[in-house]
């Protein structure tokens, strides 16, 4: 059948499955790589008579269990690849094991792209999209939102196709899976809205916090895609804006990308990290210095060049989506925290904005949002710092990334998102056996 598995013969031979952060592990029963969707309803199907609970998982760039499982691991790299390019309506159909940088790459081609994208393509789109994975916009919203259409396999094993032009059922399954958390079903194909490829001209641009903060407004709403990022111990930031431009490609110099992208920001970065978890009594010196390192620069490029850039230096994240108008206030509780206490922080906070959606669990659901994020190195203690900005944000009735580290629970949840009963109601009908439940998805959405 085209399918690896572990496990048949006991728990001895099981392997076990880590996510790229390494603060999540999973000892699956078995492992199925479905090389086709028929393939995948057989495996779902078996699940349910093996007892067996199943979840997909993609590259594991989570920081949340929400894959994980000691059931069925479903890995679907196989189901990957365009399927359809509908020039004419503005979409493009792909498997739903396909990577965002391949999707990036095969799109660039044809001469179309995305609206809007994160800054790691190294998800696949169904992982990306169904942990609700953003970028930064004032007027386009997540890759989630830029979905027109989706097909995905039931508990019952029955292939669900759905859109906002569907029946009724279409319709609320739409509503509510463009973001799913893995709850309702698997997702087997996605149809994005896409238009013909353009040129952003980024400008970044070293500036004071007290600055940014008092300006965050005004650098908001003059630009299409703003974000900063604020350095710990340090009253820096860096900004960048993204702009659409008539081009041409203007990219980086070989040698100045080769400094800021990978010297700069992997390796010496990766370096700094380390020495700065052995010592962390001195990584405020070593912020003070490493954000003064950085200098403005312009260059221009295709949205995903300009959007994106290489992670290598592996950490462990959370992020609050917080409503717009109180994003620079929480931000500054957070600095005064970091700054009284006695934390050591090596990973700069990055802030981030998104206009209102209409998805049911999107972080951005209903209200104009910005987006605080917290980073710690792997391998470096984070819950006392996670801890202090969680309750911060939660102050300012935040919203966890649903692939992000994070305390919260369904009682919170359903109080923060106006929508929750109607995804849990959409939940209970289509899997109301749980067999795509887990630990994550009982805490989250509840039993």
């Amino acid at each position: 059948m085209g399918t690896a598995t572990a496990g048949r013969s006991g728990p001895g031979t099981r392997t076990a499955w880590h996510n790229w952060a390494g603060n999540v592990t999973a000892v699956p029963a078995r492992v199925v790589t479905p090389s086709s969707v028929e393939e995948l309803r057989e495996t779902v199907r078996r699940a349910a008579e093996d007892g067996l609970k199943v979840k997909a998982v993609g590259t594991g760039h989570s920081f949340t269990a929400a894959a994980a499982t000691d059931g069925v691991l479903v890995r679907p790299q196989a189901l990957a690849g365009i399927r359809e390019i509908d020039r004419a309506a503005g979409t493009v159909t792909v498997a739903a094991g396909t990577v965002l940088k391949d999707l990036n790459v095969a799109l660039a081609r044809e001469g179309l792209s995305l609206t809007n994208m994160g800054d790691i393509m190294e998800q696949t789109v169904s992982g990306a999209t169904s942990t609700g994975t953003h970028g930064t916009g004032r007027d386009s919203a997540s890759i989630a939102a830029q979905i027109r259409g989706l097909e995905l396999v039931t508990a019952d094993g029955r292939l669900l196709t759905c859109s906002e032009k569907g029946d009724d059922e279409e319709r609320a399954v739409f509503a509510a899976a463009r973001i799913g958390i893995g709850a309702l079903g698997i997702v087997t194909a996605i149809t994005f809205a896409v238009e013909p490829v353009f040129f952003l001209t980024a400008r970044e641009e070293p500036m004071g916090f007290d600055r940014v903060t008092a300006e965050f407004e005004q650098h908001f709403a003059e630009n299409e895609h703003f974000e900063f990022y604020w350095f710990p111990h340090t009253g820096n930031c860096n900004t960048k804006r993204n702009n659409r431009s008539q081009g041409p490609a203007a990219p980086p110099g070989a040698v100045s990308a080769w400094v800021e992208d990978e010297l700069l920001s992997n390796g010496l970065f990766q370096a700094v990290n380390s020495f700065g978890r052995a010592v962390p009594a001195a990584i405020p010196s070593i912020a003070r210095v490493a954000s003064r390192a950085l200098s403005a620069r312009t260059y221009t490029d295709i949205p995903y060049k300009v959007f994106t850039s290489p992670r290598r230096v592996r950490f462990v994240e959370m992020e609050y989506a917080l409503p717009r108008e109180q994003v620079v206030e929480a931000l500054r509780e957070l600095k005064a925290t970091v700054d009284r206490s006695g934390l050591r922080i090596s990973f700069p906070v990055e802030v981030r904005t998104a206009p209102a959606d209409d998805i049911a669990l999107s972080t951005a659901s209903g209200r104009e949002t910005a987006y605080i994020a917290v980073h710690m190195y792997r391998g470096t203690p984070y819950q006392a710092y996670f801890t202090a900005a969680e309750r911060i944000f939660t102050a300012h009735g935040g919203r966890p990334h649903w692939g992000k580290v994070h305390t919260r629970d369904a009682e919170y949840l359903a109080r923060v998102y106006p929508r929750f009963g109607e995804f849990t109601a959409l939940r209970d009908r289509l899997d109301p056996d749980r067999l795509f439940g887990n630990d994550y998805l009982r805490r989250v959405l509840g039993e």
